[in-house]
This record gives C-alpha cells, structure tokens and sequence, in this order.
C-alpha cells in the first residue's frame, strides 16, 4: 500500500505537459471556490436518501408534513428535521395556510438534476445488467 501511495507522490509527472498559457486559461476557468463550496453543499443534501424521497414526493406539488411522512414512510418528526435542511438549503419552501404548512420544491433546478441523476442511475444498471448476462455465457 505504501507503494502505491510513494508512486502517486512521486513527482514523475512533468509540469511541461501543459504549457504556461494553456495552464492558465484553464486555472481562470475552474469554479470559484465559493461556487464550489456550495455545489458540493447541494450535493452532500442531496446524498441522503430520505431527503432524495422527499424531495421526489414533493416533485408532484406542494405537500404538508403528515402527507409528506406518510408518502416517505417516515415520522412526521423526521419530516421536519429533513425540511429544515432542505429549507436551509433554499431546496424546499414553506407556505402557511391557517394553522397548516405546506412544502414546495424551491426551486426546479433540482428536479433536472434528480432526473439527470436518474437517467445515469438507470443507464448505469442497464450496463450491468447486460454485462452479468453476457458473463454467464460460456
């Protein structure tokens, strides 16, 4: 293991692979680091999988907690632990109605990114799945 950790230290690779100019155009264009910080925010909210549920059952319409719970599986209590991240996130709002509060996804743009996430999801066991038969043969 040390081995593989001296060989990926190890300063084999020559900086002259990329030439200055083409080095700095591409260092101006990555992220910002702020940009970074909250995609990589968005990304760790959207890694739990109760948050993933709600954020599908929400993808229908807006929901109050008691329903939300009931569609996830989940405690009403647990609910609203998850919508208040998702909240903070601005991913889901808020909206009172009398002594009710029902939820919305704040904002689309998550949904596109569930669904591409979906489709890559979906595509990935298509692959494995045509990779295991095509192992079993012979």
């Amino acid at each position: 293991m040390s081995g593989n950790l001296k060989a990926a230290s190890a300063p084999d690779c020559d900086a002259a692979h990329l030439d200055p100019l083409g080095a700095e155009a591409r260092r101006a264009g990555l992220l910002a680091p702020r940009t970074v910080e909250g995609l990589a925010d968005t990304f760790r909210a959207l890694g739990d999988p109760t948050r993933v549920r709600i954020l599908d059952a929400l993808s229908t319409g807006e929901l109050c907690v008691c329903d939300i719970a009931s569609l996830v599986g989940i405690s009403e209590s647990a609910v609203s632990h998850q919508l208040r991240l998702l909240r903070g996130m601005r991913l889901v709002r808020p909206r009172r109605a009398g002594r009710q509060v029902y939820y919305a996804v704040d904002d689309h743009h998550i949904l596109e990114l569930l669904a591409q996430a979906m489709t890559h999801v979906e595509e990935s066991s298509k692959v494995e799945v045509r990779s295991s038969k095509g192992s079993s043969k012979g």
